[in-house]
């Protein structure tokens, strides 16, 4: 079993297969050695996990857990585009946007729930540059949006 692999089965991680696109993109596409992913939300079996707006609707916690399975998706992503994680160099770059209330201003400590799962799974290759951006509104009403940029090797 590969490395990642074993990882995300120690912490009893399950990837899902990756929906279909609900328009025009591919989940991801690679330009020389990047990786880059689309946009994901917080589905577990075809269902946002969570909906609304992190400071209102939901709490810090909850956006949180939205982040963190954002990137489990994200890293079913990975998997099925390129068959093997362990071709992970490193994580360059998340760019992350939190569905806020007005006046929320902890988009840090939301994303941070996917930040933390990258380092968790891929150690110091999981380490990134991130953005983690308010928005007013994100399709289907999901609490938050993430894509990333990955280096493979």
């Amino acid at each position: 079993m590969a490395k990642i692999e074993k990882i995300l089965e120690e912490k009893g991680i399950v990837l899902e297969k990756v929906p279909t696109p609900v328009a025009e993109y591919v989940p991801a596409k690679t330009v020389g050695n990047l990786v880059y992913t689309s946009g994901n939300d917080c589905r577990v079996n075809g269902k946002l996990k969570y909906t609304g707006k992190v400071g209102s609707d939901l709490t810090v916690e909850q956006g949180y857990d939205a982040a963190r399975q954002v990137m489990i998706n994200l890293i079913s992503v990975l998997k099925e585009h390129l068959g093997d994680l362990d071709r992970v160099k490193q994580v360059v770059k998340m760019l992350a946007f939190v569905n806020s209330a007005d006046g929320f201003v902890e988009q840090p400590y939301v994303i941070n729930g996917a930040s933390e799962l990258l380092v968790e799974v891929f150690g110091e290759k999981g380490k990134h540059a991130r953005s983690a951006i308010s928005a007013n509104e994100l399709p289907f009403n999901t609490p938050v949006e993430i894509e990333l940029i990955v280096e493979i090797e």
